[in-house]
């Protein structure tokens, strides 16, 4: 089976066509998938490709994020609870492995997954039997191929027993490891030119282009974030270029000069939130993995995440949609963001900052 149009090979260019045959010809097949490289190289689209080349591509693609759950909230995730097991559980709900029951579950960083939820997950990939969270027996069973993926290197943590060996070679069956972004150049213009249409469409701004300058800029950038970081630059770029067409100069400080973007303006004592910003935009870290859990926890104070949310909102001229992408955040998490900074009283009006 083919996908149509070059949208559906996105950041596979010519360059990579050794990846791409890869992904056709595991696709063939059910077996078990791992996906390795670093953060931000597209992880979740090779999954997707594996899946709509397959068989089972008129059944669900269900991703889950390994490691924005704690690990009870990820149990029910993905095995699903029954009404009254724990607090607020006001129903039965079927998990993710049912939801996706004849497709395919996408197990993104699957290396942050406990030691006791790869125990549940192997005895699942073992027997396909399901046993909800607050359920006293096995329920159904269900048949879905499983894809894994990760930007850690998981035989490091099996040697450090934070990995289960039986677990990894369970999930190593086939494994695929995608280049990063700087070791093939040749996508950036077509990965520019579909986040451009993407972005405008989506967010129904005006459409821009990019000179020969500011592509070539982007094309000798290292970038370290990949994909990711990339389409993070276009979003921002479609909402703080005034210009029609985008020139060298318009494109962030890190990327169109050899100094070093972000930059502070003088010295100064680095805050709490300093750091913070810095894993999330320079290490490329999600808001839900790094941020959120120490502010459940108490570690970090309310003023601590508000001073967070205006740095995000400076870099992102008021635009809130862009502070969820420079913080790592998937667009569908944008209203659980705006929720969660509203519920804490950490939502700062955009308007002070366009």
């Amino acid at each position: 089976m083919r996908m149509q149009g070059s949208v559906g090979l996105i950041g596979l260019s010519p360059a990579t066509t050794e990846l791409r045959q890869e992904i056709e010809h595991v696709a063939g097949s059910d077996a078990k998938v791992l996906i390795t490289g670093e953060s931000g190289v597209g992880k979740e689209i090779v999954a997707r490709l594996i899946h709509a080349y397959g068989t089972r591509v008129h059944a669900p693609f269900v991703p889950v994020n390994c490691a924005g759950l704690p690990e009870t909230l990820l149990e029910s995730e993905l095995f699903g609870h029954v009404k009254g097991s724990f607090t607020g559980a006001y129903r039965d709900k079927p998990g993710k492995f049912e939801l996706a029951n004849g497709g395919t579950v996408f197990l993104d960083e699957i290396g942050e997954m406990t030691l006791r939820m790869q125990g549940m997950l192997l005895r699942f990939l073992e027997t396909g039997e399901l046993q909800k969270v607050g359920a006293d027996r096995v329920g159904s069973k269900v048949n879905v191929r499983i894809i894994a993926a990760t930007n850690r290197n998981l035989g490091e943590l099996v040697a450090l027993g934070q990995f289960r060996e039986d677990l990894f070679y369970r999930l190593n069956v086939i494994h695929i490891s995608v280049p990063p972004l700087r070791e093939r150049k040749e996508d950036i213009p077509l990965l520019v030119d579909h986040f451009l249409k993407g972005s405008a469409a989506v967010d129904r701004t005006r459409p821009i282009a990019l000179d020969e300058t500011a592509m070539k800029a982007l094309i000798q950038y290292r970038w370290p974030g990949n994909i990711r970081e990339l389409e993070n630059v276009i979003e921002r770029l479609l909402v703080t270029c005034r210009r029609d067409v985008v020139r060298r100069e318009d494109l962030p400080p890190g990327i169109a000069s050899d100094e070093p973007a972000y930059r502070p303006l003088r010295e100064r004592r680095r805050t709490v939130a300093d750091d913070l910003y810095k894993r999330l935009v320079e290490e490329r870290e999600s808001f839900w993995t790094v941020v959120y859990p120490l502010y459940m926890q108490r570690e970090i104070t309310r003023s601590n995440v508000r001073e967070l949310v205006r740095k995000g909102l400076e870099e992102a001229r008021g635009n809130y949609k862009v502070v969820t992408r420079l913080f790592n955040m998937d667009r569908r998490d944008y209203k659980r963001f705006l929720n969660f900074l509203r519920k804490h009283d950490c939502q700062l009006p955009f308007k002070d900052y366009r």
